[in-house]
């Protein structure tokens, strides 16, 4: 049967193409079918390819994100567990060994200071009220018209049965300047026990016999201790407070609970003498800018254990602007990034809320992923509310989304360079974490 039969018996129309291909349509959409075609006839290969190649950068770009988001998931997942995590760790009391009753040996508290805060006094004066038998505090500062000499003096007046003692020493022993000022004041330290505790440091009169004890154990290198940041005055010193209170102190307690004790703090640190002079002494030290994490890395290298005792002490938070709580934490972040350079990359999970809520928005708002972010924010405001003990906690959850965003920022900014600054002065970290003076010009 011919195409012509064929067409009027089926009611369709036959139309012969130009590339000799025929076509079956109704009239009408044959004359359009056929045009469309003959258009396709003629495209040139080079055009075709081109087609091709951009359905498959397509396919490729769809599968790319869908691989992105998946990632993202992922690290979404990483950062709301730690938020849980640590907000169950801060909640948990850390866990102490039970040692027996010893008699307790007579003890050096070493205080170096520079300058004077509105509350330098009650910190310094609750050192003096130790419910402990025997011991001695050693304040030192560099120059005799520092501003905190007189509140020493005071101190020695109203304490007069208290072994207060003060030492004003020019002489410098590296760049280290409150390392230099420890080495300074040794000669004046009589016991064996010693603990090294920072100027803005306030404690409770049972801070001594808690914190030495461990020390009796010949396996105990150093004693440290989790510390609670009270603002001052201002959002920034609040700011400033929430970083060690809600980020800094709560990766402590989750490495704690982890079995981990790679940490010291200069809050508190309790060692032997005999254990400090295995080191090489405070001049072991005296280059590097974070000189209690080293004391405590070196103690380990002698095969002696870090303690994380159950004390908890307070340490006063006073940066004034923004400009000085981001050269603190910067000064901060880039020394363990240096120190640290692993573990401190991969922190960027403990930013809970920013890592949420951009995955929720790069899966378009889909309900695993709000999820994610719900208990996020649940996990943040629980840790908020078990930390911070003022009466104004419930307003200040406001802040914590502000405070997580400004961890993201500083973390990125972390990588940015080496230098940091220390009150006035400016430094380059170098690899081993020595601290070598920069010359602004």
């Amino acid at each position: 049967m011919n195409p012509a039969t064929q067409s009027q018996q089926s009611g369709t129309h036959v139309g012969r193409l130009q590339n000799g291909r025929t076509c079956a349509r109704t009239a009408t959409a044959c004359t359009l079918h056929c045009k469309e075609v003959q258009r396709e006839a003629i495209v040139p290969h080079w055009a075709a390819g081109e087609r091709f190649s951009t359905t498959k950068g397509a396919f490729l770009t769809i599968h790319v994100w869908t691989w992105f988001v998946e990632f993202g998931y992922a690290i979404a997942l990483a950062a709301m567990f730690y938020s849980v995590v640590a907000a169950f760790a801060m909640r948990r009391p850390i866990s102490q060994v039970d040692r027996p009753a010893e008699r307790l040996r007579p003890v050096t508290i070493l205080k170096p200071l520079c300058g004077a805060e509105p509350d330098t006094y009650e910190c310094l004066r609750s050192f003096c009220v130790q419910a402990f038998p025997h011991y001695q505090v050693v304040f030192g500062v560099s120059d005799a018209n520092d501003a905190v000499v007189p509140i020493v003096r005071r101190l020695q007046r109203e304490y007069p049965q208290c072994d207060l003692s003060l030492v004003i020493e020019r002489r410098s022993h590296g760049n280290n300047r409150k390392v230099s000022n420890l080495i300074n004041m040794m000669a004046a330290a009589r016991h064996d026990y010693l603990v090294i505790s920072d100027s803005d440091v306030r404690v409770e009169p049972d801070y001594l016999g808690r914190i030495v004890a461990p020390l009796a154990e010949e396996q105990v290198g150093i004693v440290t201790c989790c510390y609670r940041g009270v603002a001052r005055a201002g959002v920034w010193s609040i700011l400033g407070s929430m970083f060690i209170n809600e980020w800094f102190m709560p990766s402590v307690r989750v490495a704690a609970m982890m079995g981990f004790r790679s940490f010291a703090f200069g809050a508190t640190i309790a060692i032997r003498r005999d254990t400090l002079d295995r080191i090489g002494g405070f001049p072991a030290v005296a280059g590097q800018l974070a000189d209690d994490y080293r004391l405590g890395e070196l103690t380990r290298r002698l095969g002696l254990a870090t303690v994380l005792s159950d004390v908890e002490v307070e340490t006063m938070v006073g940066e004034k602007s923004v400009a000085e709580l981001v050269a603190h934490e910067l000064r901060w972040r880039r020394t363990i990034r240096i120190l640290s350079p692993s573990g401190y990359r991969f922190s960027f999970i403990t930013f809970g809320l920013p890592i949420t809520a951009l995955q929720m928005m790069l899966a378009g708002g889909a309900a695993a992923a709000a999820i994610i972010f719900g208990i996020t924010v649940l996990s943040n405001a629980s840790l908020h509310l078990a930390v911070d003990r003022h009466r104004s906690r419930r307003a200040k959850l406001l802040l914590v989304p502000l405070r997580d965003l400004l961890h993201f920022a500083l973390w990125g900014w972390s990588f940015a360079t080496r230098r940091v600054q220390w009150r006035s002065h400016h430094y380059r970290v170098t690899p081993d974490g020595s601290a070598q003076p920069v010359v602004r010009t």
